[in-house]
C-alpha cells in the first residue's frame, strides 16, 4: 500500500511540474565579460540574459531558471538533447528575439548550437 501511494504522489508531482513550465524561445551568446546585473563579476558559464518579458526592471537578476529544449525553430532537424540545464540570470537582452539568451555552454547542454534558436520550456 505504501509503495502505491509513493508512486501515485510521484506521478502527480510530475504532472504539476510539467504544467508549471512556460513555453519560450532560446538563443545563445558568447561574450560574458560584463553584465547588467553584476558588472565584471564572474558568474560562471551557466548563465543567461533575460528578455524584456522576464527582465522586469532588473528584478530578474540572480533568479534561476531550469530550461529544457522542446524543438526546433529553423531547418536544423532534432536539435534537442535530453535533460535540462539550470541558469542564473545575469544580464538583460533588450529587444531579443528570444525569451532567454543562454550562454553558449548552457545552450550546448540542451541543444546543438548549430540550431542557433530553439523552442524551450522554462520554470
Amino acid at each position: 500500500m505504501e509503495i502505491h501511494t509513493f508512486i501515485l504522489v510521484g506521478i502527480i508531482a510530475s504532472f504539476v511540474l510539467a504544467a508549471s513550465a512556460i513555453p519560450g524561445i532560446a538563443t545563445f551568446y558568447t561574450n560574458y565579460a560584463s553584465s547588467a546585473c553584476y558588472g565584471n563579476q564572474n558568474n560562471g558559464v551557466m548563465i543567461a540574459a533575460a528578455s524584456d518579458a522576464i527582465w522586469n526592471g532588473g528584478a530578474a537578476c540572480g533568479k534561476f531558471y531550469t530550461v529544457q529544449c522542446t524543438g526546433d525553430r529553423n531547418a536544423i532537424p532534432h536539435p534537442c538533447k535530453a535533460g535540462g540545464v539550470t541558469v542564473k540570470i545575469v544580464d538583460h537582452c533588450p529587444g531579443c528575439p528570444s525569451t532567454l539568451d543562454l550562454s553558449r555552454e548552457a545552450f550546448s547542454k540542451i541543444a546543438d548550437p548549430v540550431a542557433g534558436i530553439i523552442n524551450i520550456d522554462y520554470r
